[in-house]
């Protein structure tokens, strides 16, 4: 069981460096092409990737009626409609902000999204607990020190990121309500391929779509949309069989500080004292943001080891 958790933690770390190298890709790709065509073309290729998978792992071994199957293909398709909307306006708010702000910036204050799922939780009537306040207060003093300047006024890009985290934090939410009633690998296809038309939609409306920009983007796009979305989903639903929910969560949220390294080894990206100083803090918010689930974790452990 260590071994399989080990190989599980492994695997969503890898997860987590590859989403944080994703911001640098994006923000490369924006030298070529706008951010609804990069988009466009990611998702596109994200839902493409997940096609093998499905087939692969998405075989259902209960036998059911036609009926039944319109039933969850309809299904299936609303919820893809809902998410992929509400993805396509997370993505879009991130993929925008990273002309404004530094890859280690966006990474950073997407990753609040840890912090805003359980908060957004308590208007549900789901339980809060002091770890979470006090995870959120952490990382709100972080959020100061990394994008609010002596003149109290915040960085353009890092609103942007800021207003993206709730659009993320609401879409793992609705995910997390819609993968109890249908297949999540399937559910991540269409809503992949929903924010992909959106985004098309967009890019034909405000940007100009040239084919020679798109082929100069081609690394960054391959990267965000084969590597981002359909390799590193794919991982992430792998790796989480076998691991535990807050292992989980600690691994991902390292996701902010593959980021910034990725913004400093292959950007040039530099922050000041002030920024390394939020950055920490909002790490350790986001960390102490799962304190109880932690513990619970722990304790449940313990306690299956004292029985036997």
């Amino acid at each position: 069981m260590k071994n399989k958790e080990l190989r599980s933690s492994l695997l969503l770390l890898l997860t987590a460096a590859i989403w944080g190298f994703a911001f640098v890709a994006q923000r490369v790709g924006m030298d070529y092409v706008g951010p609804f065509t990069f988009n466009a073309i990611r998702f596109a290729l994200g839902s493409i990737s997940l096609l093998p998978v499905i087939y692969l792992f998405g075989k259902s071994k209960v036998k059911t009626t036609s009926e039944n199957k319109d039933i969850n293909n309809k299904m299936l398709i609303t919820y893809g409609i809902i998410a992929g909307g509400i993805l396509f306006t997370a993505a879009t708010l991130q993929q925008i902000g990273l002309k404004y702000t530094t890859a280690g910036n966006a990474g950073f204050i997407t990753s609040l999204y840890i912090v805003i799922v359980p908060i957004i939780g308590i208007f549900l009537k789901q339980k809060s607990n002091l770890y979470i306040w006090s995870g959120a207060l952490v990382a709100t003093v972080g959020l100061y020190y990394l994008s609010i300047t002596n003149n109290f006024t915040i960085q353009f890009g890092d609103l942007l990121q800021l207003i993206g985290a709730f659009f993320w934090a609401s879409h793992i939410i609705v995910i997390g309500q819609f993968v109890k009633n249908t297949n999540p690998i399937k559910l991540s296809s269409i809503q992949f391929a929903v924010c992909s038309v959106l985004s098309l939609v967009a890019a034909i409306l405000t940007e100009d779509i040239i084919i020679g920009n798109i082929i100069l983007a081609g690394l960054p796009i391959l990267y965000g949309g084969l590597m981002s979305v359909g390799i590193a989903y794919t991982l992430q639903v792998v790796a989480q069989k076998d691991a535990k929910p807050s292992h989980a969560a600690i691994a991902l949220s390292m996701e902010a500080v593959f980021a910034a390294i990725g913004g400093i080894l292959l950007l040039g990206e530099s922050m000041s004292l002030r920024g390394y100083f939020g950055a920490l803090l909002m790490l350790f918010g986001m960390l102490l943001s799962q304190g109880e689930t932690i513990l619970r974790k722990r304790n449940q452990s313990l306690n299956l080891k004292n029985k036997y």
